[in-house]
């Protein structure tokens, strides 16, 4: 139950920092967004606590559940976000980053108050390893994908010279390119870990790394396309506007092809 209340009540200070980053953007000022990312803070640190009441008396990270996944996504996004914040100028970021956050945590809530009870093929430390490391990079895939988004629409903005008042309050584009590559630089070799930590698992209990299933086929995929990324960005030197419609095109086909393609195609990982 303490759980429960915890995580309602991090969902309702998440969307009290959304409201106040949208109220910044709207009107143009700068201190709102200041007060906004004092109170995603504290969403984030109530959201922490609703995760360690929920996990440590299970003995071990249940990420395997929807509501678990989503949690630990939403959180990480929260987390990467406000220390990102601490290294850029980049308050109002928070007024794209922050409704995401809200979205997960409120489909999470659809499986809130579920007991963490996982069948004996999906506990251990290779399946922990798998969704949390997973979960994490596609957290700051995400991330990376705000990023891209606000850098696009403020580069439009500068571009036709309709910038206007907002420019004292939009970040330097340089810090929203700085996000988008520490996100990449950090996400893949997460997401990769967490992509081999399964395989690994597959092999344990299916006896394959490799079984063609729909899932792991999308994953394949999505990593595919953040790997060319990552490769573009530091070996041909993918900067700005290609690198921010490049991220935030992986993040949509990510979304698509692990979330929108799960009602359609049989899947080993239906658990998650």
């Amino acid at each position: 139950m303490t759980g429960i209340i915890l995580f309602k009540t991090a969902l309702a200070i998440y969307f009290a920092s959304a409201c106040i980053y949208g109220a910044s953007l709207w009107g143009k000022r700068v201190f709102p967004s200041r007060i906004a990312s004092g109170v995603l803070f504290a969403a984030l640190a109530v959201h922490t606590l609703s995760v360690a009441v929920r996990w440590f008396p299970a003995g071990e990270t249940p990420t395997i559940g929807l509501h678990d996944a989503l949690s630990f996504f939403a959180w990480v996004m929260a987390a990467a976000y406000l220390t990102l914040q601490l290294k850029t100028k980049t308050k109002v970021l928070g007024a794209f980053v922050s409704p995401v956050i809200c979205l997960f945590m409120v489909v999470a809530s659809i499986g809130l108050g579920g007991a963490v009870n996982a069948p004996a093929m999906l506990r251990g430390s290779l399946v922990t390893a798998h969704v949390t490391l997973s979960v994490a990079g596609e957290a700051l895939f995400a991330v990376a994908s705000c990023a891209g988004l606000m850098y696009l629409i403020q580069d439009g903005l500068i571009r036709r010279k309709k910038a206007g008042g907002m420019s004292r309050l939009l970040p330097p584009l340089g810090d929203l390119d700085r996000i988008n590559h520490l996100c990449l630089s950090w996400g893949v070799p997460l997401f990769t870990l967490g992509g081999l930590a399964g395989s690994l698992w597959a092999r344990i209990v299916w006896g394959s790394h490799w079984q063609w299933d729909p899932k792991q086929v999308w994953t394949l995929l999505a990593w595919g396309c953040y790997a060319f990324l990552l490769h573009q960005r530091l070996a041909i030197g993918w900067r700005g506007r290609t690198a921010a419609r490049w991220s935030l095109a992986a993040f949509v086909l990510l979304l698509v092809l692990l979330m929108a393609g799960m009602p359609f195609f049989g899947t080993l990982h239906r658990f998650v």
